[in-house]
């Protein structure tokens, strides 16, 4: 089935109603075990989109190494903002979305006037004025831009921490549950990249101790079992 294109109709929407600057925000790494957790902010204005985009789930890796440098170039401004393993363990992943995004916000050149983010939930929240879309990343072209450059380099910056880590293969399953992963885990315990109040070290007799209790008692749908 052919792919629909994003298009910019959300963001006139939003001009019409008088914002003029439009940024869209989306995420990578919520149900990763390892690494940070990214938000990308793009602005893109009313240009038309490269050829080819759409989410980035939808794009084989090859494809998005590709369109990510075509993208970064495109835009009229773009900017990344990432929240630790050691903060997703402190704040949940609700309050590390926010901080990722707020992060990716305040380093655009110009503060946007409306934020379009990917899902049903605002993790944002005041004083952003917030439109929320599902599957944003397939159907506005400045999320499914945000959505490629997060993607991409988060994913390199996985690979870049897993030249330390060979044996987790995270150049592979960027830090997400993979067999290589999930064998490592069992056999090294968690690195520093880890997060450590995930569930997967319930199924870890030998590392459960290292399990860390959030000040927020909110529970994470991006949290995997381990499922051995």
């Amino acid at each position: 089935m052919p792919i629909t294109p994003p298009t910019h109709t959300v963001e006139r929407s939003l001009r019409r109603a008088g914002a003029e600057v439009v940024a869209g925000v989306d995420e990578v790494g919520r149900g990763a075990w390892a690494g940070p957790v990214t938000v990308c902010a793009a602005v893109t204005g009313l240009r038309r989109a490269p050829e080819g985009l759409t989410d980035s789930k939808l794009l084989t890796p090859r494809r998005r190494a590709e369109l990510a440098p075509v993208l970064a170039e495109w835009a009229i401004a773009h900017a990344l903002g990432h929240a630790s393993a050691q903060e997703c363990d402190e704040l949940g992943m609700t309050a590390a979305l926010r901080l990722a995004a707020v992060r990716a916000l305040d380093a655009l050149p110009v503060r946007p006037d409306a934020v379009i983010l990917d899902g049903k939930h605002d993790y944002l929240g005041a004083p952003w004025r917030v439109r929320t879309v599902i599957k944003g990343d397939q159907s506005c072209i400045c999320v499914a831009a945000a959505s490629v450059i997060a993607k991409v380099l988060r994913d390199d910056l996985m690979a870049e921490i897993g030249a330390g880590h060979p044996e987790f293969a995270f150049d592979a399953n960027a830090g997400y549950p993979s067999p290589v992963h999930r064998e490592a885990l069992a056999e090294h315990g968690p690195t520093p990249y880890h997060r450590l109040s995930w569930s997967y070290l319930d199924a870890l007799p030998k590392w459960r101790h290292l399990k860390t209790v959030r000040r927020s008692e909110e529970q994470d749908a991006g949290q995997l079992s381990l499922g051995f």
